[in-house]
C-alpha cells in the first residue's frame, strides 16, 4: 500500500513540469506568431509591398515572404522574438530562406532578412522578468558567410556558432520601408 501511494506522488510530481514546459512552448510559439504577424502587417501597410506569413517551420517555408514588384525586390524572412538576451537562428532555417530567394530569380534584389525582436521584459528566472527597452533588428544575411547556427544579442551583435564557439559576424542592417523599433548596432 505504501509503494502505491509513493508511485502516485511520483507521477504527480513528474507530470507538473511537463505542463509548465508545454505552457512555455505555447507562449514562445505565440510570441513568434505575433512577431511574424506584425512584420506582415507593417509590410502590407507600406506602399508597393505585399507580405505573407507562410506557415509552420515543419513545412520547410520561411516565416514571411515580402515582395515589391515595383522595385523588383523579394525578402525571405526568418523571424525570432523572445525575452532572453540572445536569439538563435538554426542553420537549416537560413538555408531554407536562401533557397526561396534563389527560386524567385525574376526579382533583381533578393535578400534573406533575419528579423529579431527583443521584448521589453527580460527573463531573469523562472517566471521572473525585469523591464528593459524593446529592440528590433533586421539583419541582411551575407551569402559570403558559411551557413551555420547564428545568434543575435540584445545589443545587436551577430555571431556564427562554430564548434561551440561564437565568432562575430558583421551583417548589415536592412532599411525597412516602415517605422520600426530598430536599433542600429555600433558596427553596420
Amino acid at each position: 500500500m505504501h509503494s502505491k501511494n509513493s508511485s502516485i506522488l511520483l507521477q504527480k510530481k513528474t507530470s507538473k513540469p511537463n505542463k509548465n514546459n508545454q505552457k512555455a512552448a505555447k507562449t514562445r510559439r505565440q510570441r513568434g506568431y505575433q512577431w511574424e504577424d506584425t512584420i506582415v502587417k507593417r509590410f502590407n501597410s507600406s506602399e508597393n509591398w505585399k507580405a505573407f506569413r507562410l506557415g509552420s517551420p515543419s513545412v520547410g517555408l520561411p516565416d514571411v515572404l515580402a515582395v515589391n514588384t515595383e522595385d523588383s525586390t523579394i525578402y525571405s524572412i526568418e523571424a525570432k522574438s523572445g525575452t532572453s538576451t540572445s536569439l538563435v537562428v538554426p542553420f537549416d532555417q537560413i538555408e531554407r530562406c536562401l533557397q526561396w530567394t534563389k527560386t524567385f530569380d525574376i526579382y533583381k534584389k533578393r535578400q534573406v532578412l533575419l528579423a529579431f525582436k527583443f521584448l521589453s521584459k527580460k527573463r531573469i528566472g523562472l517566471r521572473k522578468y525585469e523591464n528593459r527597452e524593446l529592440r528590433e533588428y533586421f539583419k541582411i544575411w551575407d551569402e559570403s558567410h558559411d551557413i551555420t547556427d547564428c545568434v543575435c544579442t540584445y545589443d545587436g551583435k551577430f555571431f556564427a556558432k562554430v564548434n561551440g564557439q561564437r565568432i562575430e559576424c558583421q551583417l548589415k542592417e536592412a532599411k525597412m520601408p516602415f517605422k520600426t523599433k530598430q536599433r542600429h548596432s555600433a558596427k553596420n
